[in-house]
């Protein structure tokens, strides 16, 4: 496997089993995570998601499954915050003190919060009582006059916190249109802000696919993960907003090529140090319901 391909996966997929389309049981989201981590393709695994109400349920479940010694390798988790944040983190430092306490010790931390805002005021509220070792991720909407986006975006930015992109769900309307997400990139990337994405990144290239995974699902066009983190490393190189569009809007799998020292799209090109700058401080992950789906999807395209 070529570098350029590895550093743009690595650790890519943050796992959302609970949450739609897939809405699994607590038990069947823990026991699929567990096994993704013992697979060949483990690499490509970030986070588990987890609402910070569930906790509890969550530590019940995955007792049986998560490391007991830090060299089996950490399970980070990152919580997802609701209207009231300040609850939100007692959850998580209630769970914080067990998991790091007597016989009740294991190689588990919570080091990520996700939620939503949409005002300079929300976002500048919330950060004021966050708890300093979590990295927070914010949610905006991008569907906002671009003037609006970029304050949102620097606000985020002044705080010393990243922000998060909605790239589909389970309705034709969840999804941004490529216009609207290449303004957010470029935005964040002239900003110096990161950012997550969540939803609808189940498969590399952008393409039609069924919304759901019940047989009368409508299908709909969706964005492709390659696509939107390659337009990423692109945006922090310099590419125009109408250049980024035109990456997103990338269907045909013949207009992207990794070679041993680089990426190509076309005839524009990252280079090996440029896509690790990026995903290590830029472009840090998708949340995905779905781990094998990518996976499949890459493998059909001959690039796993």
């Amino acid at each position: 496997m070529n570098k350029p391909f590895r550093f743009l996966l690595e650790h890519l997929i943050d796992y959302a089993g609970l949450f739609p389309p897939a809405e699994l049981s607590m038990a069947e989201a823990v026991k699929n995570y567990a096994a993704y981590r013992q697979s060949e393709h483990a690499w490509m695994l970030g986070r588990f998601i987890v609402p910070a109400t569930r906790l509890d349920e969550f530590e019940q479940a995955a007792a049986e499954f998560w490391p007991r010694e830090e060299d089996a390798g950490w399970w980070k988790l990152s919580v997802l915050g609701g209207a009231n944040l300040q609850t939100d983190l007692g959850h998580i430092n209630r769970f914080s003190r067990r998991r790091t306490v007597g016989e009740a010790a294991a190689a588990v931390m919570i080091d990520t919060i996700e939620f939503k805002a949409s005002t300079v005021e929300e976002i500048q509220s919330a950060l004021r009582g966050m708890h300093p070792t979590l990295t927070c991720f914010i949610e905006i909407p991008i569907h906002e006059d671009p003037k609006e986006l970029a304050e949102l975006i620097k606000a985020i930015g002044a705080e010393g916190a990243f922000a998060k992109v909605r790239t589909g769900g389970v309705t034709a309307e969840a999804f941004p249109s490529a216009e609207n997400l290449a303004r957010f990139l470029a935005v964040c990337a002239e900003e110096d802000v990161g950012f997550k994405a969540t939803a609808g990144l189940h498969h590399p290239l952008r393409s039609v696919n069924r919304l759901t995974y019940k047989p009368e699902s409508p299908a709909a066009l969706m964005h492709g993960f390659l696509n939107v983190f390659l337009a990423a490393g692109f945006a922090q190189n310099g590419m125009d907003a109408a250049k980024l569009t035109a990456l997103l809007e990338e269907t045909s799998p013949e207009a992207f090529r990794f070679e041993s020292g680089a990426v190509f799209w076309r005839d524009e090109m990252l280079v090996v140090a440029h896509i690790r700058n990026t995903r290590n401080l830029f472009a840090i992950a998708f949340g995905s319901c779905s781990f094998p789906e990518p996976v499949e999807d890459l493998q059909r395209l001959h690039l796993l």
